[in-house]
C-alpha cells in the first residue's frame, strides 16, 4: 500500500489522455515536471539552521564595548 505500480500508472495515463487529449498531454507533462523541479530547487535552497551562520559571522564583543558604543562614553 502506498506505492504506484504499473497498472495504476497506466490507468492514470489513460485518464489523462482522455481528459487532456493527445495534443495537450505533452504540455501538461512539461508543466508538471517544471513545477516539481522548481519546488525541489526551492526546498534545497532553504537553509534549515540559518541562525548558526549569522552567529558564527558576528564576532563576540565585550560588554563594556557595547555600553561604550551605545552611550558614547566608556562603561563604568
Amino acid at each position: 500500500m502506498g506505492s504506484i505500480g504499473p497498472p495504476e500508472l497506466i490507468v492514470i495515463l489513460v485518464i489523462a489522455l482522455i481528459v487532456l487529449g493527445p495534443k495537450r498531454l505533452p504540455e501538461a507533462g512539461r508543466a508538471i515536471g517544471k513545477g516539481l523541479r522548481e519546488f525541489k530547487d526551492s526546498v534545497n535552497s532553504i537553509d534549515p539552521r540559518p541562525e548558526l551562520e549569522h552567529d558564527a559571522a558576528k564576532p563576540e564583543r565585550p560588554a563594556n564595548k557595547v555600553a561604550e558604543n551605545a552611550f558614547g562614553d566608556e562603561a563604568p
